[in-house]
């Protein structure tokens, strides 16, 4: 059973029960079942130690996909992934973007792939990025005409 094995790889990755029955759509009693059935020991509570980073944090609840999507196992607001961090909230996509382009995100970030939830920093596009494609696809154009 898939949603079986994904509890299980989640709970094997310390993530708290509640948001494995979010992220998957099951009840605690559920979660908690299946932590029995595999013997594992029992959470800390709060978390255990603080992480040392707000990516250190990102990275605690980052989980690589196929096609470089990065599934969220983290807390969300609404659909929002969250990075929580020394009593702070910062939404995840701004974190992941940060850590892959080396830069804090310019204006409004926006997702270029499909896949709903998806946490990955090379996902997402700022202004400048958008305003070079947009340049990029004018100099195409230029070139070689409009695509029919």
């Amino acid at each position: 059973m898939k949603v079986r094995a994904d509890i299980a790889e989640l709970l094997r990755a310390d993530v708290p029960h509640q948001d494995i029955a979010r992220q998957l759509h099951v009840s605690r009693k559920t979660v908690s079942a299946a932590h029995r059935a595999l013997k594992l020991p029992a959470r800390v509570r709060g978390g255990g130690a603080p992480h040392a980073s707000l990516e250190d944090a990102y990275r605690a609840h980052a989980v690589a996909a196929a096609d470089g999507h990065v599934r969220w196992t983290g807390p969300v607001d609404g659909t929002l992934p969250i990075v929580c961090h020394s009593g702070r909230s910062t939404p995840a996509p701004r974190v992941a973007f940060r850590l892959h382009h080396g830069r804090d995100p310019e204006g409004r970030l926006r997702r270029t792939c499909v896949m709903p939830g998806c946490a990955a920093g090379a996902h997402y596009a700022d202004r400048l990025i958008r305003e070079a494609n947009r340049r990029a696809d004018k100099a195409f154009a230029a070139i070689f005409g409009q695509p029919s």
